[in-house]
C-alpha cells in the first residue's frame, strides 16, 4: 500500500484512557520506520488544578548527542516541574531539553521524562509534537526525499540549500539589471535585510516580509526553495560599529521582543508559507564583539560593556532562536564572525561558548540552531592556496608575518570548518552545517597573485601569494579592489551547507562622510579613505571606497567594481 504524508491527525491519535490519562498513539497502519520520531504523552494523575505527565520520546532517525522536545498547550497549563529533562515554556509553548546525562539518543531508542503542572478548565492534550524540529507521529516517506517524493511541508531537512532553488530577490535583481553589465549576476539569490521594524511590512514602498514570501512561492513552482532572511535588529545593535546602529537602544529589549521578533515569526509561522525553506541567519555582528571588544581589551567600547553588562545580546539572540525555531520550516543560522576577526586563541574558544550561552538562553536549545554563518558582509578570503598556516620562511611560521599575526586560521573555509568542530565538540547538534558568505570575497581582476611571495621573509611570503588585498584583517567597509566571490552554491565543501550571498552586493557599508538621516545609522570613521586607523585595524588605513552611501544604500561605484574583481571572472 501506498503511503500519504498526511498528518495522520498529525499522527497524534489521542486515545483517553482511565483515571485522568491520555495516550499519544501511533495509528495501526502507520508505517512506524518512515515515522522519524514518536512521542507518547501520558497524564498518569490529575486532579482540580493540577497533574502529572509522563513523557517518552523515541527516536528513528540519526544518532543525536543532544535533543529537545517541543509542544504548545491550547488551555492555559502550566509546567511548574519536571525530571530528566530541563523544561521551560513561553506563553503556550513548551520545551524539554536534554540534561547532561541524557544527550545521547541513538537511533531507535527512547528517553523518558516527566512533570507537574497545573490548569483550570479543561486540560487538553496537546496534538503536535517536534524533535529537534521535526515534527513527530508523522510519517516521513520512509527512505527519505527522492526527486519524486519530496519532503513534506515542515518538515527539516539536513541541509536545506540541497536539492532546491533560492529566491531571487526581485529589488536586488531589478538595482543590478539596471548597472551596465549588471545582468550577468542579477538572477543570484541574495538575502532579503530585515534590519528595522518598518522593514517587516516594507520601507518607503518596497517589499515587506510577506510580499517577498509570496514572491518566493512563485518562484517555487513545484520545486523547493530556500528563502534567506537577515534577522538584524538588536538593541544597541553593533555595538563597535557606527555604520550599522540600528534604531533600537541598548536596553529596548522588549522592543525588540514583541515589535519585531514576534510579528516576523507570526508570518513565517502562517501555514501558506509552510512548503518553502525559510533560511535566517541570526543577528550578524552582535556575539562576537562581546567577546573581542570589551573591557579590558584595547579594542574595547563603551557600547560594547553596555551591551555585555545588560545582556541584552545573548537575551535577544536566544528569544529569536527560540521563536523562530518554533515554526517548522524555519532554519536558524547564527552569525560566527570571520577568521580575521575571531581566529585567534583567546578569540576562538569563548566565542564559540557565548554562541552556546545564547542558544540556550530565553528558552532556546541548541536544537534551535541549525547551523552558523561566517564571513557575512566580510571580505575574507574563501581560500588562501599560495601559503598555509604551517609553512614557515627561513625558520619562521608564517603566523609571526604582520598579516597573519599569530592566527589560527588562513581563510574562511579552514576557520568555518573548524569552528564546526569547535560548537559541536560543546554540544550543539553534529549536524549543524556551515554558511559562508561569498559575495564579496573573490579577490580576482589583474591584482591576484599567481604564485606564492618571494621568500625574503615571512611577510614577503605571505604578502606577495595572499588573494585578499586589503590593507588590514581588520578592515570592513566598502574595501578597495574586492570582488565577487564564488557564487552561491550546496555542499561545496565537508560541512559546508553551502556558499551564499547573503550581503547583496552593492549595497553600501558605510557612508564615507557623516549624512543626516532617520535610519539611526551614524558615521564610522572605518567608512572613510582618509582614516588612519585605530586598535582593531592595528592603525592601519581604512581602505574603503570613496562616495559610499548610508549603510544598505546602493552604491553604484562599489557594484561595478565588484564585477570587475570577481573571482571566478564573470
Amino acid at each position: 500500500m501506498s503511503r500519504t504524508r498526511t498528518a495522520i491527525l498529525a499522527a497524534m491519535a489521542l486515545v483517553a484512557g482511565t483515571a485522568g490519562a491520555a495516550v499519544a498513539a501511533i495509528p495501526p497502519d502507520a508505517d512506524v520506520a518512515a515515522i522519524p520520531c514518536t512521542v507518547d504523552y501520558k497524564v498518569q494523575n490529575q486532579w482540580d488544578s493540577g497533574f502529572t505527565a509522563a513523557v517518552t520520546v523515541t527516536n528513528n532517525s540519526a544518532a543525536k548527542s543532544s535533543w529537545a522536545v517541543k509542544w504548545s498547550y491550547a488551555g492555559n497549563q502550566k509546567v511548574t516541574s519536571g525530571w530528566n529533562a530541563k523544561l521551560s515554556q513561553s506563553g503556550t509553548a513548551v520545551t524539554a531539553a536534554n540534561e547532561s546525562y541524557n544527550g545521547t539518543l541513538g537511533t531507535g531508542s527512547s528517553v523518558s521524562f516527566g512533570f507537574n503542572g497545573t490548569y483550570s478548565g479543561t486540560n487538553a492534550l496537546p496534538t503536535t509534537f517536534t524533535l529537534d524540529g521535526v515534527t513527530c507521529n508523522v510519517d516521513d516517506g520512509g527512505s527519505g526525499p527522492g526527486p519524486t517524493d519530496p519532503p513534506g511541508p515542515g518538515t527539516k531537512v539536513d541541509n536545506p540549500y540541497a536539492g532546491a532553488k533560492v529566491y531571487v530577490n526581485p529589488e536586488w535583481k531589478a538595482k543590478a539589471t539596471a548597472e551596465t553589465g549588471g545582468s550577468r549576476i542579477a538572477n543570484q539569490p541574495t538575502g532579503v535585510w530585515l534590519d528595522r521594524i518598518a522593514a517587516i511590512n516594507g520601507v518607503n514602498g518596497g517589499m515587506g516580509l510577506r510580499a517577498h514570501l509570496d514572491a518566493a512561492l512563485a518562484q517555487k513552482g513545484s520545486d523547493e526553495l530556500v528563502v534567506q532572511l537577515v534577522i538584524y535588529n538588536l538593541p544597541g545593535r553593533d555595538c563597535a560599529a557606527l555604520a550599522s546602529n540600528g534604531e533600537l537602544g541598548p536596553t529596548e529589549i522588549d522592543k525588540y521582543k514583541t515589535q519585531y521578533i514576534d510579528p516576523i515569526a507570526a508570518i513565517l509561522a502562517d501555514s501558506k508559507y509552510a512548503g518553502l525553506r525559510i533560511v535566517t541567519t541570526v543577528e550578524i555582528d552582535s556575539l562576537p564583539n562581546l567577546v573581542t571588544n570589551v573591557s579590558p581589551r584595547a579594542t574595547a567600547t563603551a557600547n560594547c560593556d553596555t551591551m555585555k553588562a545588560n545582556g541584552n545580546y545573548v537575551k535577544g539572540v536566544g528569544y529569536a532562536l527560540n521563536k523562530l525555531g518554533d515554526v517548522p520550516n524555519v532554519y536558524n543560522y547564527v552569525d560566527a564572525g570571520h577568521h580575521g576577526w575571531l581566529g585567534w586563541d583567546d578569540n576562538f574558544a569563548p566565542s564559540a561558548a557565548l554562541f552556546k550561552e545564547a542558544a540556550t538562553a530565553e528558552g532556546a536549545t541548541v536544537a534551535d540552531v541549525h547551523g552558523f554563518i561566517v564571513n557575512t558582509a566580510n571580505y575574507s578570503a574563501l581560500k588562501e592556496n599560495h601559503f598555509t598556516i604551517n609553512d614557515s620562511v627561513n625558520g619562521a611560521s608564517v603566523r609571526t608575518s604582520k598579516w597573519i599575526d599569530w592566527n589560527r586560521y588562513v581563510d574562511e573555509q579552514s576557520y568555518a570548518q573548524a569552528m564546526r568542530t569547535q560548537l559541536v565538540s560543546i554540544g550543539f547538534p553534529s549536524g549543524i552545517g556551515m554558511l559562508i558568505d561569498t559575495s564579496r570575497n573573490g579577490w580576482g581582476g589583474t591584482a591576484r597573485p599567481t604564485g606564492p611571495g618571494a621568500t625574503t621573509n615571512v611577510d614577503t611570503y605571505v604578502d606577495g601569494g595572499r588573494y585578499d588585498r586589503r590593507i588590514h584583517l581588520g578592515n570592513w567597509c566598502n574595501q578597495s579592489g574586492a570582488g565577487l566571490g564564488e557564487r552561491p552554491q550546496a555542499s561545496p565543501a565537508t560541512g559546508i551547507d553551502a556558499y551564499v550571498w547573503m550581503k547583496p552586493p552593492g549595497e553600501s557599508d558605510g557612508s564615507s562622510t557623516a549624512i543626516p538621516n532617520d535610519e539611526g545609522k551614524g558615521f564610522d570613521r572605518m567608512c572613510d579613505p582618509t582614516y588612519t586607523g585605530n586598535p582593531r585595524n592595528n592603525n592601519n588605513m581604512s581602505g574603503a571606497l570613496a562616495n559610499a552611501p548610508l549603510s544598505g544604500h546602493w552604491f553604484s561605484a562599489q557594484f561595478q567594481e565588484l564585477m570587475k574583481n570577481a573571482y571566478p571572472a564573470l
